[in-house]
């Protein structure tokens, strides 16, 4: 079960829905730590105060905001709590906004929000309803020491939340002098057959991080003692002549797939210790190779 990280009422009108809301995706990925390179001991960052001269316990910190150089204004969590605005508790529908016009740029983090048992028939009366209409509702959310502008979508399974990016946050993209180009009737017309010949449905469950992999890869040939090959990179040639180059595209994408070739076998060195295998990477050649895991790197 997913950990609660924020419990309240979801107001529209009149109505309040007791809800609470859980972190809708995470990031994984392999994480490293900073080691010495003499005696491999891993490195540690202490809290310390310069002017006692000494490491602090957590409990002996408090927050502050500097002014001026080296001055600051202190607070306590408690003084912080009483400024806390109504959204802190409740999160109030400000309005109603056609799902199509959400620019997905503005999106953050995504949450899941679920009704708690007095809520649930007013939770999917507000759900089905903006289904239907094909309208989201933007809200304000106090979470963390910041307000939030959310937006709650209606899902297959139930609402989501997308905490946003206000107006200020979002940078200015660098101006593209399209407007100068112009396209021939038949480039178009091979780019979108192109694109129609790699249309697929949205299913996010066969993507993959390959660095990831190749990074978990490596770390079990190099506990196991074995060389680490290194990864062919594709060499992109310049485009010089668009309508060929969409033509080449369309005829590949059209050919039969060749032949996959099958796994070569990684040579073992002996055993290694543990200390060992933080040694430096060797590159044995630019073809991938399969190691006995079954992963390629």
């Amino acid at each position: 079960m997913a950990t609660t990280v924020w419990k309240g009422h979801l107001t529209f009108g009149l109505i309040s829905i007791p809800m609470r809301m859980s972190a809708a995706a995470r990031g994984e990925r392999v994480s490293f730590n900073q080691l010495h390179n003499v005696c491999h001991s891993r490195l540690k960052q202490p809290l310390f105060c310069p002017v006692c001269n000494r490491n602090v316990e957590r409990s002996e910190i408090v927050k502050g905001h500097e002014y001026e150089k080296d001055q600051y204004v202190l607070f306590s969590e408690e003084e912080l709590d009483k400024i806390e605005p109504s959204s802190a508790k409740v999160m109030e529908i400000l309005e109603f906004v056609k799902l199509d016009d959400m620019d997905p740029l503005y999106f953050d983090s995504s949450y899941y929000v679920a009704p708690e048992d007095a809520g649930v028939k007013a939770y999917k009366l507000l759900m089905s309803a903006m289904k239907e209409s094909g309208y989201g509702a933007i809200a304000k959310l106090t979470m963390h020491q910041r307000e939030h502008i959310v937006i709650l979508r209606p899902g297959s399974r139930g609402m989501t939340l997308h905490t946003m990016f206000y107006s200020n946050e979002i940078r200015a993209a660098e101006s593209v002098p399209t407007d100068k180009v112009e396209l021939k009737d038949q480039e178009k017309k091979l780019a979108n057959q192109l694109i129609e010949s790699l249309a697929a449905p949205f299913a996010p469950e066969k993507y993959r991080d390959e660095y990831q992999e190749n990074v978990r890869a490596m770390i079990a040939a190099k506990l196991k003692g074995q060389e680490v090959t290194e990864v062919a990179q594709p060499h992109l040639a310049p485009v010089i002549d668009l309508m060929e180059a969409l033509k080449r595209s369309l005829a590949e994408k059209q050919a039969p797939p060749a032949a996959a070739p099958g796994p070569v076998a990684v040579g073992k060195k002996p055993p290694a210790r543990a200390v060992e295998a933080v040694a430096t990477v060797q590159k044995k050649g630019k073809k991938g190779r399969r190691l006995s895991s079954g992963h390629t790197i």
